[in-house]
């Protein structure tokens, strides 16, 4: 009965579990781990992210036979300059447009309802337009809402950006051993593997590795050309606040297609209050933007490398939400795809030993 591999297994899920419950009941012995991930997390997050996004670069000045440190060191100075650049041609027109939709958003509630007002005295939409004081009770109490929403965004992005310091001391020297050490990374994690594992191990990783590379890259272009593609599309149609809009909406689609639909809501409520003609060819704009993303942009740059189905991404993207907050949402995704690529190459492994035997 010992020799059981049925009974060996459960004894091991047993083991585990009683691991598991001895670990709650010491739990203060993991807070100060879990303090230091809490602190770690927002800087290893964007040295992550930095690190898909200039990886390729280092690579390819690497492959020129320029030394590795002295590759990272000219794509910071680069990005240094690039940092200079925007604060002195884009941030002075983005910081007036924040500053003036700040001073004015007190406004928005009774500038909502003087259009519905107007649209009220229109004899045709005032049919199918409800009354002017249950139409007033709605606006309020939406916007309540809204206002309640975005002021709990607010205050998380508040408690995440109350350690910048650390953020800022601790990126460039997390990004920077990354993009230095980045071809020992993947022999260092074979090495918790058995021997007979190590292959389908470093194919698994690789695949991570490029499935990971291709979403980010592929999803920082998409977002830039969608707004500067929206930011066109503002100005022609003289949307206010156009810039800041379109800042807001390359931020907001990194979270995929709810993402699209809260960079919406903004913009056709500025729109909505300039006129309602403004709101409705602002959504044409976000509709042509997002029609030219998602049918001629996204299959060239991600071909059938992020193969998510639309529900699949909804739910776990409210999974990761729930979990933990922004951060989930962010992560959703890319968790995902890595358990994925694990679980696909573990049951592929598993079958074929089975059939053989």
């Amino acid at each position: 009965m010992l020799q059981s591999k049925y009974f060996r297994t459960c004894l091991g899920i047993i083991f585990a579990l009683l691991i598991i419950y001895l670990g709650t009941k010491v739990s203060f012995i993991f807070k100060p781990i879990v303090l230091l991930v809490n602190i770690m997390i927002i800087p290893v997050m964007l040295a992550g992210f930095m690190y898909y996004l200039l990886r390729p670069l280092v690579n390819f000045l690497a492959k020129h036979r320029w030394p590795r440190p002295i590759s990272i060191l000219l794509i910071y100075l680069v990005f240094a300059g690039l940092i200079v650049l925007f604060s002195i041609s884009i941030w002075p027109t983005l910081r007036e447009q924040l500053i003036n939709f700040a001073n004015n958003a007190p406004h928005f509630v009774q500038d909502l309802q003087r259009q519905f007002e107007k649209l009220q005295q229109n004899s045709q939409l005032s049919k199918i337009l409800p009354s002017e004081s249950e139409l007033t009770s709605k606006i309020i109490q939406y916007l309540n809402k809204l206002i309640a929403s975005v002021t709990n965004s607010i205050s998380n992005a508040i408690a995440v950006i109350s350690n910048v310091l650390v953020i800022f001391a601790t990126v460039p020297i997390v990004l920077y051993y990354m993009l230095k050490e980045s071809s020992k990374l993947i022999p260092s994690l074979l090495h918790f593997l058995p021997r007979k594992y190590r292959k389908e191990g470093q194919e698994a990783l690789l695949e991570i590795d490029s499935a990971i590379s291709n979403f980010i890259v592929g999803r920082v272009v998409l977002n830039i050309i969608l707004g500067v593609l929206m930011y066109i599309g503002f100005l022609i149609i003289g949307l206010p606040y156009s810039m800041l809009l379109a800042f807001i909406s390359i931020f907001l689609n990194f979270i995929p297609y709810v993402g699209a639909f809260l960079a919406g809501i903004p913009i056709v409520i500025v729109g909505f209050i300039d006129s309602p003609s403004t709101a409705l060819w602002s959504l044409v704009v976000i509709l042509v933007a997002q029609q030219v993303q998602d049918n001629l942009l996204a299959p060239y740059i991600y071909g059938k490398s992020l193969e998510i189905h639309p529900l699949t991404t909804i739910v776990l993207l409210l999974i990761g939400g729930g979990i933990a907050g922004i951060i989930g949402v962010l992560l959703a995704i890319p968790v995902y795809m890595i358990a994925k690529i694990i679980f696909v190459r573990i049951y592929k492994l598993f079958l074929s030993e089975k059939m053989e035997t």
